[in-house]
């Protein structure tokens, strides 16, 4: 009997992508799971996301690389049902880009890759959670030890927020700001950036609208939007499509990315304050990449927390 089932099941600390798509690969493997989360998955970092399926500020470099694999497949599975998902497969442009060949293989030339509407997608995610009898509840930890009072074993998921729960001072924002545009006609996605830019130019069409990109500003923690980045912004992507000079405003977006050296993704002990100790597997510090690594990192902290009991 593995140990999260027979004292009580996990903890998933994080309701952001990263945090739900771990706890669906546990719960679906029958291991019972809650996710505490200090907001709900529409008011995280993730829902800010742009949602094009694309390895960006990210380390270390080969390991993103295979976990962006591994999850592009899942994404492609997920691609046959938009409505549901909110994922889709949209051809596009990356000037100057020269991907590994291991993901040209898949994009293909011209690239097609994923692209997630990232409000479906969290409430599929949820969704999909909930149904595999995992139990969401709006609550922050205020400490892994706290965590570990309620579980056996405690998925750190938290993002920006290991900083103080870990804590972790290798883990800092990167600000993105952009901004939805009515759609004058977009299909296809553009992206025109480089991991040391702090400008970069995108345009990704999706159901609402067309989002338009943006900034790259590491350490910069100001949620507000600045309205000469979103004029900048737009300008760059009107040098790409006129038509987006004239577009509509529809909102403005600003979210911190939770970059780290290296992607945290390893078990410790920590204490239960019980004298006593539980199992933690962190899972943080994807920068820009959480949404495309997910599916493979999620599936790696699973194999961490070990397997599910076979007789329940």
């Amino acid at each position: 009997m593995s140990e999260a089932r027979r004292h009580g099941g996990v903890v998933v600390l994080g309701g952001g992508v990263i945090g739900l798509t771990t706890a669906v690969v546990l719960a679906e493997r029958g291991t019972d799971v809650r996710v505490w989360s200090p907001e709900p998955p529409g008011a995280t970092t993730s829902a800010v996301a742009g949602g094009l399926i694309w390895p960006y500020r990210i380390e270390p470099e080969k390991q993103a690389l295979e976990w962006a694999v591994r999850s592009f497949r899942h994404f492609s599975w997920l691609a046959e049902q938009p409505p549901t998902t909110g994922v889709r497969l949209v051809r596009g442009r990356m000037p100057g880009s020269a991907p590994p060949p291991e993901w040209s293989a898949l994009t293909g030339t011209p690239p097609r890759a994923p692209l997630v509407d990232m409000g479906t997608y969290l409430r599929y995610l949820r969704g999909r959670f909930e149904a595999a009898g995992g139990r969401w509840e709006q609550r922050a930890a205020r400490s892994l030890t706290e965590a570990a009072a309620a579980a056996p074993t405690v998925v750190n998921c938290s993002g920006l927020g290991a900083r103080q729960l870990v804590p972790d001072p290798t883990v800092r924002a990167v600000r993105g700001q952009v901004l939805v545009v009515e759609d004058p006609g977009i299909e296809e996605w553009y992206v025109a950036a480089s991991d040391s830019a702090r400008e970069t130019t995108y345009i990704l069409p999706q159901p609402y609208g067309v989002v338009l990109g943006g900034t790259a500003d590491d350490g910069a923690e100001d949620r507000e939007p600045a309205p000469a980045t979103a004029a900048a912004i737009v300008e760059r992507c009107a040098a790409v499509h006129p038509e987006l000079a004239t577009a509509a405003v529809l909102e403005h977006r600003v979210g911190l990315r939770p970059f780290r050296p290296s992607v945290r993704l390893e078990a410790e002990r920590v204490p239960d304050g019980r004298g006593g100790t539980s199992l933690c597997v962190h899972n943080y510090g994807h920068g820009g990449a959480g949404v495309t690594v997910s599916w493979g990192c999620a599936v790696d902290a699973a194999r961490l927390v070990g397997p599910p009991d076979p007789a329940g």
